[in-house]
């Protein structure tokens, strides 16, 4: 059976090719969570793939139903701007298929709430120099 679900974890990019690494974890850890969602990164600059590639690659493959979580801890102008533009091109593009857009991960009660233990842990037991 195909998978009719994707997940597209959308982060901002970078020069240097090290940064995508904890993005391509978390990607990876999300899959092996949810094996019968297709669970992608995309990127807004500086780095491959961009988000309109992602999702024309995925509806290609006849998924319909797309969600996009901004991997980004605030709502900055990306967020905020950039991103509604660019998911209102796609669903223009796209009108087959329903995207959806979430929160960005840094505005989530949850992250924060983990962010802010891994914090506090740091106090206990701080990483050596």
């Amino acid at each position: 059976m195909s998978q009719q679900r994707a997940l597209i974890l959308f982060a901002h990019g970078a020069r240097a090719a090290s940064w995508a690494a904890p993005f391509e974890r978390l990607r990876d850890l999300t899959q092996a969570r949810e094996p019968g969602v297709r669970v992608v990164l995309a990127y807004l600059e500086l780095m491959q793939p961009r988000l309109p590639e992602v999702t024309a690659a995925l509806i290609a493959d006849g998924i319909s139903d797309i969600t996009v979580v901004p991997v980004f801890l605030g709502q900055g102008g990306h967020v905020l701007r950039d991103l509604p533009l660019m998911v209102d091109e796609l669903r223009a593009a796209h009108p087959q298929a329903a995207i959806t857009v979430v929160e960005a991960a840094g505005e989530n009660e949850a992250v924060l709430n983990a962010l802010s233990d891994y914090c506090v842990n740091a106090l206990v037991h701080p990483s050596p120099d």
